[in-house]
């Protein structure tokens, strides 16, 4: 439930009602819009009588939510979430660029390839630790090993890190080297992870299942925010059709769709859905003219030799292009790519 306030609305007025619900123990979420101050309502809203609430001096109208995802949605809180990790804002005006290796393979390359991507404008570099692989035989990640190496690059560079987490027994270990824990598109409706998920503070980057709709989507996120961890990023990363000739759909129409649903920001990854690095860029560059609030793609110095996804893995030279590309583009739509200090 949320209870808008009139325009002009007392200081005083808007704390009796506060009173009123934290007697009744409800929680409260505190909202400014452009022109109402919003209170959402947490708890068991059934037993509320909205007409009482109309009665109080000062409330305009109290509206139930009606939709299943309620603390992600745009009414109960009007105004966009920006998630914090380490000093760089993800979501309002300014755009973040998060790119490195699919995997961290050596020490070495991490590092050399964190350098490459940070000098040329990314703000936090990805790399995967724990792989999760269609095949058994695929290279599965170094592990603790790996998230080391990702952690020191990071702080090498004054940038922060996300690496995808893939079972809760390891979530302490993800708490202590990484910034953002990424939830792959395997894991979006893991909802004992996501419930897990919801005791740590760190923000979570939640990836959009193969054949998820945009309401699984954000009910998945329910589970997080609801449970008390409202950092949550949003990740588009392609959905499953019945097109063959990339790898995955991405859909670039759910942008301006979550923009308009709920207020948490939104990303996207043209690599894991392209599969192909040519395919990639112009992708990368129509994410940020509808509106994403961070792009993350894949860098490797030799993609042919890559232990995962090379084949959809930029270039050094092709990540800087798309740097310059995307200046010119958020220029275009009113926006700016977040630059370090």
């Amino acid at each position: 439930m949320i209870i808008i306030f009139e325009k002009n609305a007392k200081q005083n007025d808007i704390q009796k009602v506060e009173k009123y619900l934290t007697e009744n123990k409800f929680g409260l979420n505190r909202s400014q819009g452009k022109d109402h101050f919003v209170l959402g309502v947490i708890g068991d809203v059934s037993t509320i009588n909205t007409d009482i609430l109309k009665e109080f001096s000062g409330v305009e109208n109290a509206i139930r939510v009606s939709e299943s995802y309620k603390r992600c949605s745009r009414t109960f809180k009007p105004t966009d979430t920006i998630v914090k990790a380490g000093n760089v804002p993800i979501g309002g005006k300014d755009i973040v660029i998060i790119a490195g290796p699919c995997s961290v393979e050596n020490e070495k390359m991490v590092h050399s390839i964190a350098t490459k991507v940070t000098k040329k404008g990314a703000t936090i570099i990805r790399g995967g630790a724990y792989k999760p692989r269609s095949s058994p035989y695929s290279f599965q990640g170094l592990g603790e090993e790996g998230l080391k190496y990702l952690k020191e690059a990071a702080l090498e560079n004054n940038v922060p890190c996300v690496s995808e987490l893939m079972s809760a027994d390891k979530l302490e270990l993800f708490e202590k080297y990484v910034d953002i824990i990424q939830i792959g598109a395997r894991n979006m409706q893991n909802f004992t992870l996501l419930k897990e998920l919801s005791n740590t503070k760190k923000p979570i980057m939640l990836k959009r299942g193969i054949s998820a709709t945009v309401e699984e989507w954000l009910n998945s996120a329910e589970y997080i925010v609801s449970g008390g961890n409202p950092n949550v990023i949003l990740c588009e990363r392609g959905i499953r059709t019945f097109e063959n000739s990339t790898r995955f759909t991405l859909d670039l129409s759910s942008v301006p769709v979550i923009k308009k649903l709920s207020h948490l920001p939104i990303i996207v990854d043209p690599s894991h859905a392209m599969g192909n690095r040519k395919l990639v860029l112009p992708m990368a560059r129509a994410a940020i003219a509808v509106g994403a609030d961070g792009i993350m793609v894949e860098v490797h110095e030799n993609p042919d030799k890559a232990l995962s996804d090379g084949p959809q893995s930029l270039l050094p030279y092709q990540f800087e292009t798309l740097m310059k590309n995307f200046k010119i583009i958020a220029n275009a739509i009113g926006r700016k790519i977040y630059e370090l200090d």
